[in-house]
């Protein structure tokens, strides 16, 4: 079987499995969920979504973030782990927003990957959620899956980035992240499936009889 023929079979199960994809990070606006996703670096969505209220409350737009301090920021951010980088990272964030884009979130990757704090999937994830544009966010949890199911040589996130591109036609791109996460996180977790479990698995790679070792990004 080809990765063309396992991408089919996977999208197969993924829209049967999860025919609606919400999105994990509580958010109100493009601004809001850059800071969610920001904060969800090494972090669990159902935290970042304890947190983040307290933070919107005192401020959810880039000109009232600037208006708080580093303490009052890290000091509510604290939970999410990496408190001192991430409340740097809000703050200069929010000040460039302010003063070179008038507020406004930009629905580029690149001017977004120019923003402190803001990597590549960041960046991907908020043009594909908060603005619709087709991207392909690839975390190190997706990145594993598709080691698992032959659809990457596993070399990195970015290779693995564009073999999903390469596979699954652009206008499934921003549901299929989210389904290959909630997939991952019901059926092929980290320490239960290790390619042999669940039913996508067991599709892609019928004859596989010992664990499949993944490769770190």
């Amino acid at each position: 079987m080809n990765k063309k023929e396992k991408a089919k079979k996977i999208l197969s199960i993924l829209n049967h499995s999860y025919k609606t994809t919400p999105v994990p990070l509580d958010h109100e606006d493009p601004y809001t969920l850059l800071i969610a996703v920001l904060l969800s670096a090494q972090c669990t969505d159902e935290r970042v979504n304890k947190v983040t209220p307290h933070l919107f409350k005192r401020a959810k737009t880039p000109r009232q973030m600037i208006n708080l301090s580093y303490e009052e920021i890290y000091s509510i951010i604290k939970p999410c782990g990496l408190g001192p980088k991430k409340s740097r990272a809000i703050l200069k964030l929010s000040s460039i927003l302010v003063d070179q884009f008038n507020s406004i979130v930009p629905n580029d990757i690149a001017l977004l990957e120019k923003l402190p704090g803001v990597g590549h999937k960041t960046a991907s994830v908020v043009v594909s959620q908060a603005f619709n544009i087709p991207s392909f966010p690839v975390d190190t949890h997706i990145h594993r899956l598709a080691q698992r199911w032959g659809l990457t040589n596993g070399k990195n996130v970015k290779q693995t980035e564009k073999d999903l591109k390469n596979v699954f036609e652009k206008k499934n791109w921003n549901k299929l992240h989210l389904q290959i996460i909630f997939w991952g996180r019901e059926f092929c977790t980290a320490r239960s499936c290790w390619g042999l479990e669940c039913k996508i698995c067991k599709s892609c790679n019928p004859n596989r009889k010992r664990k499949f070792i993944h490769k770190k990004p």
